[in-house]
């Protein structure tokens, strides 16, 4: 199969002239689905942006390699586009692209085309052709260039394998989460920057067909240093005691002359394996301040504990439901109101199974933060940790120290045991990290964070108990609003997990305030654009109604798109109706024992009718403010 073959005539534009990155995928995705390989448009679009969401795919040099692979893909596709006056692509290395091919590869089994879209990859960081495709008078011409690249280009295993039987001193693994274009092209930019040093390298890329030029084990062992350009996970163990340098799949193109002097060099620390704490790609996001990468390890923790949250509070929810429904409170004496919620047998089996899955919220919180900190090793820590914190006063907040004191004193262990003897410190993850571990976060659970933690856990939960009339309002609003104030980000996050932490608490208020609050955004959102439809571009209108489902659903990062392409007027009118919903659920007296699901566990909210009164203000409200600020779309 040739590149040809993928590359339809009715797929290639010379002349593009997008506006921003947004309409040049659209315009790229219109040039796939004109040459008949595209069943659903709208999947296919979805998974163009969501791979594009990941990381760039402007790779730099003026050229961009958007992909996706779905069902949606009939038949493996490229298409292709020229835009002389470039447009900004986020690109990395700040450059506007002049040159792009879209990737469109099937889920199937027969891999065939991906040997051939790796050779583009490859054949586009060829600064001669790339310059030729951009000149192409005619679409017939920008064909016959690629065709005669195609021609002249050695398969990729030929192009990687060691010349002349010599030994690789510096060996390689480039791979991507697609596998289609980045693992290719980090390839190609590392065996330039290598015949430009003089060296020779071996690469092994990891890509959607498999792993191709394997290391050798006795390649590894004479190498002097090896480079790892991932995103994606790759074996490492096999590299133990050897000088690694762990890097991201884009600096295998951006930054290959500089690997390469570094594998030189051997700038690189020495990999030990069950050590290695996180892929490239999860520090790819931890690579700015500590705040962020504390935030990032806490989010960890979160994801990891809201199924067990979601799941067991609204098990529980619906067993005290059950028994509101089957037995009148009010005949029951002190002692069987306090078993209420499992009364009747129906009841009591949903309150079992939700309790256990309630009960195991705090130790996985503290274990997964440690684990975003030291790897697997931190995990055993911080699910003691989260456990005495979950049998003692310290609660949620105890958790959460648990979780980081965990993950430190894990990464102070390994530095400890790397001065151990080798024959000892092999026996450091499975012998020395949980015994001496476990003793240490026992000691300062039962030291340093219950005493401390449990302190402020209680004068907290008493302050939240003991609050009412305007101060009550005044927190509901709080935390209404900063559910809209980043709509998924931090603000957002540190709202509901407040909100979660305080229905283990059995503060059933706040996650009412918390969760209406999430709501209103994507509501207000769509009734605006019906409302207002000259304050929305058609595509935005087109949208709009989802964003009631999405809202409903307590899913607010439907308005997310909204609030990026205008937030100076977006997000006021949202937080403030938000707000609203928040303090008038707090007025209302509304309670909800359900962290997640919306209009869905709305029998189990307390004072349900004046819960949706509240909903509905805060939606006019914003509706309104969206109307009044935001200005006519062009």
């Amino acid at each position: 199969m040739r590149i040809t073959d993928l590359l339809d005539k009715r797929s290639v534009m010379l002349y593009a002239a997008p506006s921003d990155k947004k309409q040049t995928l659209e315009q790229a995705i219109s040039l796939m689905v004109q040459s008949g390989k595209i069943a659903d448009e709208e999947a296919y679009r979805q998974q163009v942006f969501a791979r594009e969401e990941e990381s760039t795919t402007g790779i730099g040099e003026g050229i961009a390699i958007p992909h996706g692979k779905c069902d949606a893909v009939t038949r493996p596709g490229l298409a292709a586009m020229v835009i002389p006056g470039g447009v900004d692509f986020d690109s990395l290395d700040g450059e506007p692209v002049t040159l792009l091919f879209l990737i469109a590869a099937p889920n199937t089994k027969d891999n065939v085309h991906l040997d051939v879209l790796s050779k583009l990859s490859m054949m586009l960081m060829d600064e001669e052709f790339t310059a030729k495709l951009r000149s192409a008078k005619s679409v017939d011409e920008f064909m016959q260039i690629v065709d005669a690249a195609d021609s002249e280009r050695v398969s990729i295993d030929e192009q990687l394998q060691t010349k002349d039987g010599a030994a690789s001193k510096i060996l390689a693994v480039t791979s991507c989460p697609t596998g289609i274009a980045h693992t290719y092209m980090a390839a190609e930019g590392l065996e330039k920057a290598a015949a430009k040093a003089g060296c020779r390298i071996k690469i092994e890329t990891r890509g959607s067909g498999g792993a191709k030029n394997v290391l050798t084990d006795q390649e590894i062992a004479d190498a002097d240093c090896i480079i790892v350009a991932a995103d994606a996970k790759v074996p490492m163990e096999r590299f133990d005691g050897k000088h690694v340098i762990e890097c991201q799949v884009s600096d295998g193109i951006s930054k290959a002359d500089e690997l390469i002097d570094r594998a030189l060099k051997q700038d690189a620390p020495i990999y030990k394996s069950g050590t290695h704490t996180e892929s490239p790609k999860a520090t790819q996001g931890k690579s700015g301040s500590m705040a962020h990468k504390i935030y990032m390890q806490l989010m960890n923790g979160v994801s990891h504990m809201l199924p067990f949250v979601v799941g067991g509070g609204i098990l529980i929810a619906l067993a005290f439901l059950i028994d509101g429904q089957c037995v009148d409170i009010n005949l029951l004496s002190e002692a069987e109101r306090a078993n209420f919620g499992t009364i009747t047998p129906v009841a009591a089996f949903l309150k079992g199974i939700g309790g256990v899955s309630f009960g195991l919220m705090l130790p996985v919180l503290a274990g997964f933060i440690a684990e975003a900190i030291a790897d697997r090793p931190g995990l055993a820590l911080g699910f003691v940790g989260g456990m005495i914190a979950a049998n003692g006063k310290s609660g949620f907040l105890g958790a959460l120290a648990a979780g980081f004191f965990a993950g430190y004193i894990i990464l102070l262990l390994k530095k400890v045991c790397d001065k151990l003897p080798e024959s000892l410190e092999k026996l450091a993850p499975v012998l020395f990290y949980p015994v001496l571990g476990i003793l240490l976060m026992g000691g300062a659970m039962n030291f340093v964070i219950e005493p401390v933690m449990g302190a402020i856990n209680t004068a907290l939960n008493s302050g939240l108990a003991s609050m009412s009339g305007s101060s009550k309002i005044l927190l509901g609003f709080i935390l209404g609003g900063m559910m809209s104030v980043d709509m998924g980000g931090p603000f957002n996050k540190a709202a509901y997990v407040f909100g979660t932490a305080s229905i283990a608490a059995g503060n059933y208020d706040i996650m009412a305030a918390v969760m209406i609050g999430g709501m209103v955004p994507p509501c207000a959102i769509a009734l605006a654009t019906l409302l207002f439809k000259d304050k929305f571009t058609k595509e935005e209108r087109q949208s709009g109604p989802v964003n009631f489902i999405m809202g409903l659903a307590f899913i607010t990062e439907g308005a997310i798109p909204y609030a990026a392409s205008d937030p100076l007027h977006v997000l006021p009118a949202c937080i403030i109706g938000a707000g609203i919903s928040g303090a008038l659920s707090e007025v209302f007296q509304c309670t909800l024992m359900a962290p997640h699901g919306g209009i869905f566990v709305f029998p189990v909210v307390g004072n349900a009718m004046m819960y949706l009164v509240a909903l509905v203000i805060g939606t006019i409200v914003s509706t309104a403010l969206l109307g009044l600020l935001k200005k006519k779309a062009a």
